[in-house]
């Protein structure tokens, strides 16, 4: 991933919130000389850093967690905070018209070894922890233990249990930090205009907030 030292994001706090609230990632490896990509909703046991845990699961007819067989390092992509900025959305157009489209985005790259089991009680562990995580912002949750236990033993058996342990983590966040404080404001009003594109406007708003930019000696393009 290109990454110039403006957009690099350091922040552990703000890597690990993202990645929670982006769970679906993007699982790449080479398999037989090949690049093979699936996407499978990951969830961080600890820290999203060297010797985290993520786990996951898949389906025992995906042929994805055959890739775990031999214990390969492969990547996982997190990303999300899209959009088009459009020129039109920096106040600085009006003085030199020197200004050119990009786009935003936020992407975290969690690099890490990847390993599978079928241990029944081991899949049951998983699927009852992502679903308490990803059921725990609805009023009533639903849980693992809601169906019957038959029906969930034979669930259980057409699943494989995905274990990732971390060794490094790459990550992005590309939010105009480039750009004057008046651009990064119209940056932020604009997007957030768009209901597609309002999480990324958010995320130009809280840094303008809480950084303090100087301006730049040129225009950087970076993607």
């Amino acid at each position: 991933m290109y990454l110039p030292d403006v957009f690099k994001e350091t922040d552990a706090e703000r890597i690990a919130q993202f990645v929670a609230q982006h769970p679906l990632a993007t699982l790449i490896a080479v398999q037989e000389g090949r690049p093979h990509a699936d996407h499978l909703p990951f969830l961080c046991l600890d820290q999203v850093a060297v010797g985290g845990t993520f786990i996951a699961h898949t389906s025992l007819a995906n042929p994805s967690w055959k890739l775990a067989e031999s214990r390969p390092e492969v990547l996982l992509i997190f990303s999300g905070a899209t959009a088009y900025v459009s020129p039109s959305l920096y106040p600085s157009k009006q003085q030199t018209h020197e200004v050119v489209p990009t786009y935003n985005y936020v992407s975290v790259h969690v690099r890490g070894i990847l390993s599978h089991s079928h241990d029944a009680a081991l899949k049951l562990q998983y699927v009852e922890r992502l679903t308490r995580a990803f059921e725990a912002q609805r009023a009533e949750p639903w849980a693992v233990s809601d169906a019957p236990a038959p029906y969930i033993d034979k669930m259980l058996k057409g699943l494989v249990a995905l274990t990732l342990e971390v060794t490094s983590v790459t990550a992005k966040s590309k939010a105009s930090q480039n750009r004057l404080p008046q651009d990064q404001l119209g940056v932020a009003r604009g997007l957030a205009e768009q209901t597609a594109t309002q999480e990324a406007a958010a995320l130009v708003a809280s840094r303008l907030a809480s950084l303090h930019p100087k301006e730049p000696d040129h225009e950087r393009s970076a993607q």
